[in-house]
């Protein structure tokens, strides 16, 4: 049964937003922001793959592997468990209350032009405090996404968008944009099911390899 995030922002503010593993390690704490939802589809793809699908299904994946391979080295909380629509407030506002490490939303592209292809990676205008810290692993993002997956790097930018500019002074926070629907052929790629698994995999691996290294500095 999916838990109301308003539910979830009323326990965060009764408990320690510290997480421990088992072994009394504190875990670092991500917000996973599967884009739409609900009524919101979010691009369709030419292949009818509606984006807030292929969002929920990757940020599920990575909780999967994040537990199955890695026996929970993040804690990681989702702003939507299922197909509901969550207020770009509402998912900002859960990374603030759990003082969280980071948000990575998850999105795809569309363009007009049908030939428009690979990832881009945005990350809030404006300085804050986070800004190096979002930018650095922005990079990995593109970085690891182009030499592991093959995706054409489209480079970072900068963005305004909501959920990023309400965390932006809070925690490193940024939107990935894992190809175009637009596009048949990334389009019929990311609905496979192997896919999912692969980019999710690349977006844990490069989560939990820049936390170790932020918390070994």
């Amino acid at each position: 049964m999916a838990v109301p995030i308003r539910f979830i922002l009323l326990l965060c503010l009764l408990v320690r937003s510290t997480c421990f593993a088992q072994d009394g390690r504190v875990l670092p704490v991500v917000v996973l922001d599967p884009g739409h939802g609900g009524r919101d589809t979010g691009a369709t793809g030419a292949n009818g793959a509606l984006e807030k699908n292929i969002g929920l299904l990757v940020a599920h994946e990575i909780v999967r592997l994040n537990r199955e391979l890695y026996d929970h080295a993040l804690e990681i909380y989702l702003t939507r468990n299922t197909d509901t629509l969550v207020s770009l407030y509402d998912r900002a506002r859960l990374a603030r209350v759990l003082d969280a490490d980071g948000l990575v939303s998850l999105h795809c592209n569309h363009a007009n032009r049908q030939e428009a292809k690979g990832i881009e990676v945005f990350v809030p205008k404006g300085k804050s405090k986070h800004t190096g810290r979002a930018k650095r692993i922005a990079e990995l993002f593109a970085n690891n996404l182009q030499q592991d997956l093959g995706y054409w790097n489209r480079g970072l930018k900068g963005a305004n968008f909501q959920v990023l500019r309400e965390t932006r002074e809070h925690c490193w926070s940024v939107l990935i944009e894992l190809g175009f629907l637009s596009n048949r052929k990334e389009a019929e790629h990311i609905v496979k099911e192997a896919a999912t698994t692969s980019i999710a995999l690349v977006i844990l691996d490069t989560l939990i390899a820049y936390l170790n290294e932020r918390n070994c500095k």
